[in-house]
This record gives structure tokens, sequence and C-alpha cells, in this order.
């Protein structure tokens, strides 16, 4: 057999004609028979054996990504927006996408591990348990608050939870323990969902737990819309944060959305039981000599922890911001379900508004019926005049989380009426129960509270002057009033003294900041510049900005003299403002001699590398911010989705192009269309005058005047001519 083979191979290495080849150009290219074709293409012939292509996989998780999640998201915000009122009831098919799955576990992954982790980087294995998750959710088979069993661990959870003893199992199973990591990326998943339905159908006067507002927001539309009002009722209706029955929940989410699967996800999360661990008081805690403690030295996978200057701001948040809603296994998802449930509230508060207005003709600013459009001084917009029998009557709103604000421009008896019908509604749809301590209505001259500005009244007495009948110009002695909101600086000292940088009231003492005793001059200075760099935006609306970061400034610098003196012993600030001048910019030294730290600054040639304190005068301070606030303010994402959406709307294009031809302009592609057929006119008429050329009949006398190119060209650049005019 073998022999045979060696022969067949011979003779047609010898002669390749003995084989049949085919006439077509592709074979003949192919043909490894043809002449020139050397031993090692027939070789190949016979050794080829059929590649069978495999099949993709529909369940391989690089095969299910066909789009970045990113744009799977944003066509999520621009369908919402362009249909804001529409019933959503398929969700399920954005439930399967595993674009967003992938999306939402770069993002918590972020969050744990405190890096990016770009997608192509994402293992093989991380992807499978990511697919394992997806289905196991669009299953029934995920179970919130799992302990032991997992689809997907956390990336720095190395825990084998196999040969765990039962006194393990069991303390992990009875205390109270992180959310598990899986949980975080369905909660990440469903977030990225129902964000852009509600964002889309959220009422304007709503700024909590909402992307592209925060309480800076709440106080320049308090400084706009809420000038001349006289009453004002401010709610504490915090209590709902805490957490509502299931039904109530359920139920105003399925005003919007009916998706059975996302429903159920949800309610789930909300029935399961949160394990926590048992607090017993009766066990006091013994008394442990106090070690030393060595730095901690973080690992790898490990996050860093926020700076101190970090911590100690946010030891500022006001008392409307410091409530952060957690309901079951709903994770970040409660702030967003707390916002769907107080919206019922703010949409009754809108027909409160509506139902309240009743404008006056003697009314200078508030006189249309639709109380939309205001007149008035544009220049001077917060000035308004007294209210009286005859003024106008108007009432605003807002709501920070769980705390609203209402102001009111008319009698008492206005306000107490509102506040009862508020308690009612209150009791009705969320079952809670108000009186009025917890609905205080209150004047503008007692200064009103609200995130940690005071909002308070100042009367003025301008110069009113209008031109009256006949052209005689009258100057008259107007009274108005001017809405002040200033910065509390009674809660700026009790922010302080809860954070232990001074003691005392009524002469506040700066205390030395021991938290920073082993850090560096350069390094405890730039972290205060920090700190006090976000108190200067924090403040930036308020009235007495420069007053009140003045005074941050001197509680820190009189913080850090103390702190000086005690570590470098020099007994007393006098000593540090000495020597490290005002702004504790020069380096420190000890009485005796020089520090180590001194000597080592002065070696490296970095002695003059110490930043000093920012804004020790109040000159340094910059002043209040009093930019415009417009009346129909969005954040810059929603007025991006608005515009993309009416520029993609045929309507808005036919729009265009009627004004265009009413104005008698021409548009660029019009204009293009035009010269182009102008071209091929002018080509046709060339071909047919070289035509009658070559015949000859055309005379040399009429070929000059009858020259169909010159006609054509004078007519083109007159009705040039003619559009630009």
């Amino acid at each position: 057999m073998h022999r045979r083979i060696t022969v067949f191979t011979f003779q047609v290495l010898k002669s390749p004609s003995i084989i049949p080849t085919r006439t077509t150009q592709l074979y003949s290219k192919l043909n490894p028979f043809a002449r020139g074709t050397n031993g090692f293409a027939l070789c190949r012939l016979f050794s080829f054996t059929p590649v069978h292509r495999r099949v993709p996989d529909p369940d391989d998780p690089m095969n299910l990504m066909k789009e970045d999640g990113v744009s799977v998201c944003s066509q999520m915000w621009i369908e919402n927006f362009r249909e804001p009122d529409r019933l959503v009831s398929n969700l399920i098919s954005y439930l399967r996408r595993f674009e967003l799955w992938v999306l939402a576990y770069q993002k918590v992954y972020a969050d744990e591990i405190g890096s990016y982790v770009p997608r192509s980087s994402i293992t093989r294995s991380a992807l499978e348990d990511l697919l394992a998750l997806r289905n196991a959710v669009l299953d029934n088979r995920f179970k919130w608050g799992a302990r032991l069993e997992f689809f997907i661990k956390s990336p720095k959870d190395k825990t084998d939870y196999e040969p765990l003893s039962k006194r393990k199992i069991k303390a992990i199973l009875t205390t109270t323990q992180p959310a598990p990591f899986q949980d975080k990326l369905v909660q990440e998943v469903l977030l990225m969902i129902l964000e852009p339905i509600y964002e889309a159908r959220f009422s304007q006067k709503s700024f909590a737990f909402r992307p592209g507002r925060n309480a800076h927001t709440v106080l320049r539309v308090i400084r706009r819309n809420f000038a001349g009002y006289l009453w004002y009722i401010k709610g504490d209706l915090s209590p709902i944060l805490d957490g509502l029955k299931v039904g109530l929940v359920i139920s105003a989410l399925m005003r919007d959305v009916r998706d059975k699967k996302v429903i159920d996800l949800i309610k789930l999360a909300l029935v399961t039981p949160v394990i926590t661990s048992p607090i017993d008081g009766t066990e006091k805690k013994k008394k442990t000599k106090r070690k030393y403690q060595k730095k901690k030295v973080l690992a790898e996978d490990e996050p860093k922890p926020d700076p101190y200057w970090l911590e100690t701001f946010f030891g500022f948040a006001p008392e409307e911001a410091e409530k952060l809603p957690s309901w079951g296994h709903c994770g970040i998802l409660s702030p967003l379900l707390a916002n769907i449930c107080l919206d019922e509230l703010d949409r009754w508060m809108e027909g409160k508004i509506k139902d309240f207005y009743r404008p006056s003709k003697s009314d200078v600013i508030w006189n249309s019926p639709e109380g939309e459009a205001e007149q008035g001084n544009t220049s001077w917009p917060e000035f308004v005049p007294t209210s009286g029998p005859d003024k106008t009557r108007k009432m605003d709103y807002v709501r920070y989380g769980g705390h609203i604000l209402i102001g009111i421009r008319g009698p008492r008896a206005d306000a107490a009426t509102l506040r009862k019908q508020l308690i009612e509604f209150c009791d009705q749809k969320y079952m809670i129960k108000l009186d009025n301590e917890s609905l205080p209505i209150e004047h503008i001259t007692k200064g009103i509270m609200f995130l940690d500005h005071v909002l308070c009244r100042r009367v003025v007495y301008p110069t009113l002057r209008y031109t009256a009948t006949g052209g005689k110009i009258i100057s008259e002695k107007g009274v108005g009033t001017l809405l002040s909101v200033t910065a509390s600086l009674k809660q700026c000292i009790k922010q302080f003294r809860k954070l232990n940088f001074l003691k005392g009231d009524r002469e506040p003492d700066p205390q030395p900041c021991f938290r920073m005793f082993h850090a560096t001059q350069a390094h405890t200075n730039a972290q205060m510049n920090k700190f006090l760099s976000t108190m200067v935006e924090w403040y930036r609306y308020a009235d007495n900005r420069k007053k009140v970061v003045n005074f941050c400034s001197y509680i820190i610098r009189g913080s850090l003299a103390k702190l000086y003196a005690a570590k470098y012993k020099l007994r007393s600030r006098a000593k540090v403002y000495k020597i490290g001048a005002r702004n504790l910019s020069r380096p420190l030294k000890e009485r005796k001699g020089q520090s180590p730290e001194y000597q080592n600054l002065l070696r490296m040639g970095l002695a003059e590398s110490i930043d000093g304190l920012q804004y020790t005068r109040m000159s340094l301070i910059p002043e209040t911010d009093y930019t415009p606030f417009p009346s129909n303010w969005r954040p810059d994402h929603e007025k991006a989705l608005i515009e993309y959406i009416r520029l993609d709307d045929p309507k808005t294009l036919e729009e265009q192009k009627g004004c265009i031809q009413e104005q008698g302009l021409v548009s660029p592609q019009d204009y293009i269309s035009m010269l182009v057929w102008n071209y091929k006119r002018n080509a046709i008429a060339m071909d047919q005058l070289s035509l009658v050329k070559s015949a000859g009949l055309l005379s040399s006398s009429n070929r000059e005047n009858d020259d169909p190119k010159n006609k054509e060209q004078e007519e083109s650049e007159e009705r040039l001519h003619a559009s630009q005019m």
C-alpha cells in the first residue's frame, strides 16, 4: 500500500497533468499541481484534514458583549426622556443585557478595591461567574443576603467557606456582615435600569439623592423664588427615610413600572430580613490599658481610607443631609425608592401651589394669570414689595430628602389650613402621625433655619422712579424686602465642638488637633488647606461668606498653633506665630536646637516648600456668589438630553427649513445642490455647443453672443447674488 502511494506521488511530480484540473480562474490559482508547484503543496494537500468551524456559544460571556454598557445606559435615558409619561412594562430585556452587568461589575469593583478595572482586564472566570449571577436572577434562583453560597465573590474575599468549622459558620450566620458583593451588583443593575425611568418623571421641587442636584441648588432656588414670603412651614418627614410598609413602596413603584420580574426582585429585597448582631447592654466593657499602635499597612487590594480633611468636612453635614435611607437589602436603591414614595407629596404640593395662586393687578411682580412670567425690576430680582390685603397670594415649596420647606405669601390662616391638609395627606399616604410641633409655622422675622443657613428679611426703602402720563417723571419712596441667606455661625460652632476643635460657647477656645500630631508640618498644613477650601465652597452662596470663613480659619489656625506648641515644646501660640509667621508657613524648631524635620528639609532643599494656611485675612476670602439663577433651571445632563431629543425630532428640521424659507435664506445644503445643478447644466450646454461647432452650424459672429456658457454663468452669478442678499 505504501509502495503504491509512493509510485503515485512520483508520477504526479513527473507529470501533473494526470490529475484533472478545473478550468475556473479561482481553481487555477489554488491548484497545487500547476507548473512551478513544489512538493510541499502536495504534502499539504494529502495531509489536509477538514476543519469544522465552532458554532459560537450563546452563553459565552465574550460573545454576549455586543455593545458598550455606557451606550446602552445612554439609550435608556434618551428613550425615557423622549416619552416620560409612558407606562413601562418590559424591563426584562434590559435585565438580560450582559453589558449592564459588566458595567455594574466595574463600578462595584472600583468601590471595593479603590481602582477602576477596564473591561478588557476582567478575567474569564469573573465573567463566567457574572453570567451565572445574571442567569440566577432571571431564573428566580438568586437570594438576597446570602452568607455562604455565592454566585460571584468579591475580588478581595479569599475565604474558603468549605473547610470552615461550625463555630465560624454560626458566627457568619448570626452576626452583622457587610453586604455581599453579588447583592451590590444586582442593586447597581436595578439602579441603572430604574433611575432613567423616574428621573424623567420626578418633580422639579425635589433635590436630594438625585444626579446634578445638591444642597447648593436648594439654596439658590430659595434665594430666587422665596423672596417676599412671610410665613414658612418647615417639616421633618425623616421617619419616612427609616422605612415604610412594603405594600406602600410597591404600590408607589407600580405607578410607572409594571414589570413583574423587577417588582418581585425589589419586593424580595424589602421582605428578606437583615441579620444583625444582638445588642446586649448589660455587659460592661473592661478598661484596657492603651497600647502602642503600629502604623497600619494597607494590603494591595485594600482601598485607602478617607483623608483627615475629608472626614472633618463630612462632620459638617447639616441635619437635613445626615440621614441616608437604607431599606432591607436594597442598598443604593433605597434613596431612589424614597424619592419614588415622596414624589406623591411633591405632586400634591404642586397642585396646591396652583390652587393657592391668586394674582393681583396692583402687584408689581406677580400679576400674570399663570404665575410663571414675572415682572418688575429685573436687575434686582430679590426685591419684593411688602404684602397686604390687595397683594398677590403665592406659595412655593422645596424638598431635600425628608425635610420640606414651604413659603407662603398671605395671611397666617392660609398657612394653618395648609398644615392641616398636609397632616391628613401624610396620615393617609404614608401612615405617619404628624402634629403641629413637627410642622411649625414661623414668621420670616424670626429667621428660618434650613441646611445650616438662616433665611431672614431685610426691609429696604428704595426710591422708585417711573414715568407718569404726560411724560412726567415721578419719584416716590417705596418699601420692600430682600431675602437674606446667611450661614449660621451658631451651627458652625456646634459642628466644631462636635469634632473637638474648640470648647466653650460665648468665647470659643480652639483645641489642639492631636490627630495630626505625628504628621509633618507640611502635611498638616496641606490637609487643613484642603479643609478650608471645601468650607469656602460650602458657604459659597451665603451673604456672610467672608465672616464665617474667617471664623473657620481662626479656629483651624489656633488649633494648629496649639498642636505645634505641644509638638515642638514652644509653650504658647504666640511663640508659634513668632517663629512660623501668621500663616504657619515657616519651618518650626524646638526651644533647644532645631528639630530633625527642619534639618531634613534644609538638607533636601525643601525648607520653603511648606504651604501656609489660606484665608488668614478677610481680604483673601472670595466674595459671595450672586450669579442669577434661571427660573427653568435644569442640570446639565438633562439639558443635553432634551436638546438631543429636540434635534433628533423630524419636526424640528421641518421647522428650521420653514423658518429659513420665510426669511429668504438658503441653507448650506441647498447652496451646494444649486452649485452642482449649475455645473451639470453648464456641462450639458458645453457638450451641445461642441456638437454644433463640429457640425459647422454656428457662425463666427454669433459664437460669442450665443455662447451658452457665458449666459449660464451670468444667470448662476445673479442667482447666487440674490440668495446672498
